[in-house]
Formats: C-alpha cells, structure tokens, sequence
C-alpha cells in the first residue's frame, strides 16, 4: 500500500522550509522514525524523521528545494493491513494524521499541491503526456524521435550551512561542486577551489617539506546578490515588527566588574568548572534572574489580542548568537532555577549547539526576556532590538581595563557599559533604570548574588 508523506508544520507557524539532503534513497527500507532528511526552517536545522516503516517508493523534491508546509515530499510502500482488499493495496490513500517526532503532516487532498520553489535551480520537467496514435501510410518515414526539452535537475550535493554561506558569499553553485568529504559531502576546501578553479597553486617550501596552498580567488566583480531567505528573512520580518511595535527606551550603566572578573578566575581553577566556559555572562545571567524578583514587569509581554498584560512567573532567558545563518537567540528554559554552575553549563551547550546548526525550534521559542553579548565583538555597548513578545533585552560591552575611581583614588579597573532596552509599554523608567542598577551591582560585587539568592 502506497502511503504519501507531506511536509510537517515544524512549529512557530513556519510556512516553508527547504530540503537539504536526502539520508535515503528509492528502494531503501526504512524503520519507523528512523531520520530520512535534514530540513532548514527559518529558525533551525531539524532531523525529519519518518512516519512509516516501509520501503521508499518515490522522492517527490529534490534537495535544495524550498517546500510549503503539506506539500508531499515522499511516498512509501508499507505493507498491507490485515483484512485490506486489493483495491485498497493498489492505490495511494489518504491517510488520517499520524504522529511523528516533530509535528504532524497535513491530510493529503485531491485539489492539488501547493505551489513551491527552486532555490537557485530550475524546476524540473513535468512528465509529457503521450499523444493518441496517428494513423500513418506505411511508405512514409520513421517519424522523428523526440529530443527532451530539459535536462533533469542535478540534486544538490550534501554540505553543512556554514559551507553553503560560505558558497553563497564567494559566487558559487553547489550543484557544480563534487564534494570530497565523507558520502559526497562538500566541504570549505572543495567551494574555494570552485571558486578559482584555473588559479595558480602557490608552492611554499621549507627544508625537507612542501605544503600547496591555492591562489585567492579573484573578486567576482563589483556586486554580489544574495537571495533574502531562510533565518535572514525571518530575523529581519522580527527585528522590524519589534521596533515598529514597541516603544523603546534604552538605559545605559558603567560599572567597575574587576571583583567578577577575579570571580571568574578563581572558578577557572575548580574542577567542578572545567570544560565550561565562563564569563560575564555567566555572571549576568544569574544578575537578570535575580534582578526579575524585584522587577518583574521586565519579565513580562502585552498581549494586544486580549488586552492583557501577561506576567511570567519563570525565566526563559534568551541568550543571543551569532552563528554561520545568522542571528539566534535560543532560551535557557527556567534559568530562575539553575545554580551558577547550572547557567555555565546551559550557556555552553546553548552556544555550541547554535554554532553547529543543531538548534531545534523549540530552544527559539518561549522565550522571557534576553542577553546580547555585544562585547565579545570589541564594542563598549549598543543599543538591542527587543524580541518580538519580550518587555527587555540587556546588552554587555567589552571588558576593558581602564583608571578609574577606587577607595578614593584612581587605579586601574575592568570596567564594562550596560545597556538595557525596555517596552515602554511594559516597564516605566523607574523600573528599568532599577533593574539595571541592580545588575550592576551583582556584577560589581558578586557576593551580592549569595545576598539576594
């Protein structure tokens, strides 16, 4: 029996998402929720795992290609139900929703499929309907053997995102590039030499030993354009409904973080931090955690649709990075209970499942209030864009060692600037500017946390 799979809705009301690679292929068994594609939505890299156990009957997109959520993407021959008649095992059915790990599909229908797009490729051609028999006089010639009009579209080889930006900011198709990585996958090596496949290889010699090293591309010329999709378009629909939506107030706060930065030094050495990665960060996010208790309306969202101001009784703090597809800001789901080591250990793993393309739809969403981590970019400070349903978002500038007043007298510090953008809405001035200060405060002195905790 023939069952059709169509593509999921995979949260947060995405409508589209684009196939990246294929993990089976026509004829392959495959097992209940065994994963047979990786998908890029907007916000994420998410494993489709399968639906059906059976055997792939037909691939109905090629990867590369963006789909619309319920169009159909495979087709599966499972076996016959007892008590199924032969009609039932010859034809396609259309089945009621079945769950699967990330969604569930949407119910086939006889009107059509919804229309969808090639990123950077053709579409493929359509099948030519046969045309009814002519009747010929036997003398005449053999009638001319149609040529096809189109060549079939080359899938595009399997390659990770930060390849594939890589591809697009140096001007190349990876459907031309054979890649040398383990089953075909493309890797950095094999865009750069697409990229200047008739330049010169530079020898570099040293005694006993020589090492190639390939010419720099030349510049592809004096504009390059890049298709707006996928996590940009998104990010940039988020950034302009939040700045057009609500009233932004930023204050900013200078403070003297030498005893967090001593803090941070002392944790280095114990064993129950190594591995961890630590930081202001670290420590600020425990200040946000507590600095909400006092100010809970920076830990809130306006709900337009009820007209309601909705109060969070927990922490979802979004942490934002900067990652090869662009901006993200996953959460650390009730960080109002994590103890320091807690909060390291979240940030960590946040930041290096976001930097391998591994962040699943549910880390972005859900999120209460946010962190921007500016500094780490050598800046003193900024001004952040709320997230869209967020009341704050605290930014960090860099660590810098400067004089600065200390006991009375001047003595080089490790000072860092503040920044905290509110809903005007949501938080008044006074409310902002006190949960800045007290932030600061921990930051300043860190054995204000065991305090306030």
């Amino acid at each position: 029996m023939l069952r059709e799979f169509r593509l999921p809705d995979l949260g947060e009301g995405l409508t589209e998402s684009e196939i990246l690679n294929w993990h089976v292929s026509v004829g392959d068994t495959v097992q209940l929720n065994q994963v047979i594609a990786d998908v890029e939505t907007a916000k994420a890299v998410v494993e489709l795992p399968s639906p059906y156990a059976g055997i792939v009957a037909h691939l109905h997109e090629q990867a590369g290609t963006v789909v619309e959520v319920g169009s159909p993407i495979v087709s599966f021959e499972v076996a016959v139900p007892a008590g199924a008649d032969a009609g039932e095992a010859g034809a396609p059915v259309q089945a009621k929703r079945e769950p699967n790990l990330v969604g569930y599909g949407a119910v086939p229908d006889a009107t059509g499929r919804p229309a969808r797009r090639r990123r950077g490729q053709a579409p493929a051609p359509g099948p030519v309907p046969a045309a009814a028999p002519a009747v010929v006089p036997a003398d005449s010639p053999p009638a001319p053997v149609p040529v096809p009009a189109a060549a079939p579209v080359r899938e595009r080889p399997r390659s990770t995102p930060p390849v594939r930006k890589l591809a697009r900011d140096m001007g190349v198709d990876l459907t031309q590039v054979q890649g040398s990585g383990p089953g075909g996958l493309v890797v950095r090596t094999d865009v750069v030499r697409a990229a200047s496949p008739d330049a010169e290889t530079m020898q570099v010699s040293a005694p006993g030993a020589a090492a190639a090293v390939p010419a720099p591309p030349a510049p592809a010329g004096r504009e390059e354009r890049t298709a707006i999709s996928g996590m940009r378009k998104h990010t940039a629909a988020a950034m302009v409904a939040s700045a057009f939506t609500a009233p932004h107030a930023t204050v900013f706060l200078t403070v003297d973080v030498t005893p967090t930065m001593e803090l941070l030094e002392r944790l280095r050495q114990q064993p129950a931090f190594n591995g961890l990665k630590l930081s202001p960060l670290t420590l600020a996010a425990k200040a946000v955690c507590l600095g909400l208790r006092r100010f809970p309306s920076l830990n809130s969202r306006w709900d337009e649709s009820t007209r309601e101001i909705v109060r969070y009784n927990y922490v979802n703090l979004g942490i934002a990075a900067a990652t090869p597809r662009g901006l993200m800001v996953p959460n650390i789901k009730d960080a109002q209970t994590l103890s320091l080591h807690g909060l390291a250990a979240a940030v960590t793993s946040l930041a290096q499942t976001a930097r391998e393309g591994r962040t699943q739809p549910a880390d972005l969403a859900g999120g209460t209030i946010s962190i921007s981590n500016v500094g780490v970019f050598g800046v003193d400070t900024g001004t952040p864009i709320l997230n869209p349903g967020e009341a704050g978002i605290l930014a960090l500038g860099a660590v810098r060692r400067q004089p600065w007043e200390y006991n009375g007298e001047i003595a080089l510090r490790s000072v860092m600037t503040l920044s905290l953008s509110f809903d005007h809405r949501l938080v008044d001035g006074e409310q902002g500017a006190g949960f800045l200060s007290e932030v600061g405060a921990v930051l300043a002195e860190p054995a204000l946390a065991l305090a306030m905790a």
